[in-house]
C-alpha cells in the first residue's frame, strides 16, 4: 500500500463516519464514502474491545492481507475504513476474507467479475 493510499487525518475519518455509509458483517464493519480521487484510501482499525495488543494487531494484519488479495477488485475512488469486531479473534484468513468480500459486495464497491 502506498503512503497516499492510507487514511490518516482526523477530518477524513470524521467525514466518513458522518457522511459515509456503514455495512456490518460477521467479523468486520466497513465504513465507506466516495472521495473523488483516482485511487482508494484505506484504514484498518481494531479497538480494545477486540482484545489485547497481540489480538488487535493480528486482526489488523488479517484485514490488510484480505484487502491486499482483493485490491484489484475494489473500485477506485473510495475512502474505506475496516473495523474489526470481537468475533474476529481466532478466525482464519479465509473467514475474514469472505466477510470482507461480503461487506464490500453489499456496498457495491467490488468490481463484478464477468463470466462467460
Amino acid at each position: 500500500m502506498l503512503k497516499k493510499e492510507v487514511l490518516r487525518k482526523k477530518d477524513d475519518f470524521n467525514a466518513i463516519y458522518k457522511a459515509g455509509k456503514s455495512i456490518p458483517d460477521r467479523y468486520i464493519v466497513l465504513f465507506y464514502r466516495k472521495n473523488d480521487l483516482p485511487y482508494s484510501r484505506t484504514a484498518f482499525l481494531a479497538s480494545k474491545k477486540v482484545g489485547n495488543s497481540v489480538q488487535r494487531n493480528r486482526a489488523k494484519r488479517l484485514m490488510k492481507e484480505c484487502y491486499r488479495l482483493n485490491a484489484e477488485r475494489i473500485r477506485p475512488g473510495f475512502d474505506l475504513i475496516f473495523i474489526a469486531r470481537k468475533t474476529i479473534n481466532g478466525r482464519k484468513l479465509r473467514d475474514v476474507n469472505k466477510s470482507m468480500l461480503n461487506a464490500a459486495s453489499r456496498g457495491k464497491i467490488i468490481i463484478s467479475e464477468k463470466r462467460g
